[in-house]
């Protein structure tokens, strides 16, 4: 089996961070909650406690069950991992006198322990917890120290077991990286063998012996995880893969036909099926937007399920899944608030008696366009930014109509081609329209106008998690804000969002 650092989630923000980091020095890792620990076994190089949302001192913060792990593998905790085996242990948590949130410095480092071999004082770190550790155990070694933190880092006597108050994983700890790559190559001994080349040959062969002569169907959007996760399929099956493409008539303009297009040439076995009307019937009169999610996921079920009834024999459905869908699934501490319906997890109807194949299912989104790079897929097909499942019926307020559908996709076009045209569109993560349910006065010409609005949003983004508003140039805007007035009937204002993520979603809806 694979060599993996084991990542243990306790609900912190910043625990798929870990895992990109470490993933990022050719290491696989997995995240599993607290509370559901797998066997441990031999490939388990080493394991990572994230931090938490929790106090150690609240009377239901999570306790893990350690015991087979502690003292047995090389163990890093970090922040509310490192407070729980203080406090677990014989230690004393305490509330901090103020908040310790935000960059700070390193002022004592043991120079002697691997974990901060090459590392110096004064490098930066970045504290946020509201807990400090006041008293170690006796068997703690104390390793790191910054101005208000005197425990920042320690170490178990007689084990590989270290603990930082500090996060490395996220930018801003100037020595993170190599301080997880100290812990995953110099103290767990990891090969660093997860390159992308060594994930096909291995899915590749998974894939050949899974599905063996079977046929897969695979419904494809156009975007880079469902054509990797074909491209992959294909690799391994040819074709006895049967790609369908469906046109829910909320794609961008011309998109149908231009993605078509592409996967003719990369050799996929691929049929369009034009379900615009069957759509736009369906959302008629709906606004509300879990509403207008659940329709168009329950259409698209339905629509591809009348075409896999075309293909005899089909034992196979293909996705397109990755690990944040997975990971998102699954709740440290019972189910979590649903902030939107996810298009992937969550499996199919009974009636659709197919058995799920998800070739991407263990990588994050930059890890699938790495994946798709080694397969020789075209650049400007990995490099597409993302666009929600439930296309543009999300990126306009209210209830649907083929007319505005027609208006947004004219202000997209213009938005989305003018970052290409301007050398903008790979410096932006993810960018659209939103077609808002808003009409303002305008001056056009000698007359008053009464018009729509539309807000033009672009993000940058590592994953998605979390993004901040692109500062995109203000000439650029202003052309773009003038195109769109004087070419897309029906709008006379155009607004640029400047909100980030959190505390806004990148979608309105």
């Amino acid at each position: 089996m694979q060599e993996t650092i084991l990542i243990l989630d306790f609900g912190s923000q910043y625990t798929q961070l870990i895992a990109r980091r470490i993933r990022e020095l050719d290491v696989y890792c997995e995240i599993h909650p607290y509370n559901n620990i797998p066997e441990i076994g031999d490939h388990i190089s080493g394991v990572i406690l994230s931090g938490s949302p929790f106090s150690v001192r609240d009377a239901d913060a999570p306790i893990p069950d350690l015991s087979s792990i502690k003292g047995k593998l090389p163990l890093l905790a970090v922040c509310y991992g490192a407070q729980f085996l203080a406090q677990h242990y014989g230690g004393e948590v305490v509330a901090s006198a103020h908040r310790e949130y935000g960059r700070a410095n390193m002022t004592m480092i043991n120079h002697s322990t691997t974990l901060f071999d090459g590392i110096e004082e004064g490098t930066q770190v970045w504290m946020s917890h509201g807990d400090t550790i006041k008293s170690l155990p006796g068997n703690y070694s104390l390793i790191g120290s910054s101005k208000d933190v005197t425990n920042a880092a320690f170490k178990i006597d007689d084990e590989e077991t270290y603990a930082i108050q500090f996060h490395p994983e996220v930018y801003h700890t100037t020595d993170g990286l190599k301080l997880l790559k100290n812990f995953v190559v110099g103290i767990c001994g990891c090969t660093r063998d997860w390159t992308p080349a060594s994930y096909i040959e291995t899915t590749v062969s998974q894939l050949k012996e899974q599905i063996g002569n079977e046929k897969v169907i695979l419904g494809l959007s156009g975007g880079v995880d469902s054509t990797v996760a074909a491209t992959l399929i294909s690799k391994a099956i040819g074709k006895n893969l049967y790609c369908i493409f469906v046109d829910n008539g909320l794609l961008r303009k011309n998109e149908f036909e231009s993605v078509l297009d592409q996967y003719k040439h990369l050799g996929l076995n691929v049929k369009g099926v034009d379900a615009k009307s069957k759509f736009y019937k369906e959302l008629a009169g709906q606004s509300d937007p879990e509403t207008k999610r659940k329709i168009i996921g329950r259409v698209f079920i339905e629509v591809f399920d009348e075409e896999s009834h075309l293909v005899e024999d089909a034992k196979w459905l293909g996705q397109g899944t990755i690990y944040p869908d997975v990971i998102e699934s699954v709740s440290v501490k019972g189910p979590s608030a649903t902030i939107k319906s996810h298009h992937n997890v969550g499996g199919l109807p009974d009636y659709m008696k197919l058995k799920i194949v998800e070739p991407l299912r263990s990588l994050f989104k930059d890890e699938v366009r790495r994946v798709g790079k080694n397969l020789g897929l075209d650049s400007s097909l990995l490099g597409r930014h993302p666009f929600p499942g439930p296309g543009l019926a999300i990126r306009i307020l209210g209830d649907i109509t083929p007319e505005k559908v027609a208006t947004l996709q004219e202000v997209d076009h213009i938005f989305i081609q003018g970052l290409k045209d301007n050398g903008l569109y790979d410096e932006v993560w993810q960018a659209g329209a939103i077609l808002l349910p808003v009409q303002s006065v305008g001056v056009m010409g000698d007359e008053r106008t009464y018009e729509n609005a539309v807000a033009l949003r672009a993000v940058s983004s590592t994953d998605g998690m979390t993004a901040d508003w692109c500062h995109l140039p203000h000439e650029f805007l202003a052309r773009v804000s003038s195109e769109v007035i004087n070419k897309v009937k029906g709008i006379n204002r155009v607004v640029y969002d400047i909100s980030s993520k959190p505390p806004a979603t990148i979608e309105w809806e």
